[in-house]
């Protein structure tokens, strides 16, 4: 496992890698970060035994523009606001630069699962296998009255309090809540879980969420851009999420022509899809990983 920052056009691009690349630069599988992760975030779902093992592939993390760790508001006061496309075409040259040829596997949750079906439109000879769990390939109009809602909860005094309680109302499904099912994470209370999710977004500069925000507001990526992509492609929504939805994955399916839409049902809304984190959704998310890489 490595760490390591690339930098390129004024921007800086920190990055994790695991495993060796092959000699003919075409074992890697690519895990862009997304909202509030970073490198670290996927770590549950790498070592040995597992389908991302790095004795077999040379596994890269990049984290996204504006996440705290990359260039972002908070490292870098000159920084300007990145599209999904900006972080792609970033992404892009850093692995030019590692050798890489061909991603045998292109992996990722929400916004990495963003990022992942521009990478495979853009450069649709370079991405043989994409798997996108719970997250689509623009910014649909539901998402985005989403997403002004807790930016308006953020206001003008940067209240990351009232951001993190608002988001914890999309995260999951209603029977998550009716259920009490955040007594399985360790919350004996929804207050309590509620208070977690303020506290978790008070570790983020408000500037960076904001940027991040930016990134995904911005999402655009049409049907004739769908229409490039040539990897094999599965599609896992998460039939609960309540912003990144089923009926927006098959109407994105369909433009790609042949990918598959295979939901994930589960009470735990957007999060089924969150990297390790619930262990029957996992090992479905895992079983589509082995597919694609068979």
């Amino acid at each position: 496992m490595a760490l390591a920052a690339f930098q390129n056009g004024g921007l800086e691009l920190v990055y994790e890698t695991h495993g060796i690349l092959n000699e003919a630069g075409d074992n890697c599988v690519l895990l862009p970060t997304y909202y509030t992760g970073t490198h670290a975030s996927y770590s549950l779902m790498i070592g040995p035994g597992r389908v991302l093992d790095p004795a077999r592939y040379f596994i890269v993390s990049p984290n996204m523009l504006g996440n705290g760790v990359s260039s972002s508001p908070s490292k870098n006061h000159e920084f300007s606001n990145a599209t999904v496309a900006d972080n792609v075409h970033l992404q892009h040259r850093l692995l030019s630069t590692l050798g890489v040829r061909e991603i045998k596997l292109l992996y990722g949750w929400s916004m990495g699962a963003m990022q992942g079906y521009s990478w495979a439109a853009i450069y649709p000879a370079m991405v043989k296998n994409f798997l996108a769990v719970c997250g689509s390939a623009r910014c649909w109009p539901l998402n985005r009255v989403f997403l002004e809602g807790i930016a308006a909860a953020m206001g003008h005094d940067n209240d990351r309090r009232a951001f993190g309680r608002c988001y914890a109302g999309w995260a999951y499904s209603a029977a998550f809540y009716r259920d009490e099912l955040y007594k399985l994470l360790g919350y004996e209370t929804l207050e309590a879980f509620l208070k977690f999710w303020e506290d978790d977004h008070l570790g983020f500069d408000a500037r960076d969420l904001m940027a991040m925000l930016w990134t995904w507001k911005n999402a655009d990526l049409d049907d004739a851009a769908l229409a490039k992509i040539s990897a094999r492609t599965i599609i896992m929504p998460a039939d609960t999420d309540m912003y990144f939805t089923v009926d927006e994955a098959r109407v994105e399916a369909a433009a790609i022509g042949h990918a598959e839409v295979r939901p994930l049902y589960s009470p735990y809304g957007h999060c089924a899809g969150a990297p390790g984190q619930f262990p029957a959704e996992t090992a479905l998310i895992e079983a589509a990983m082995r597919e694609l890489l068979a």
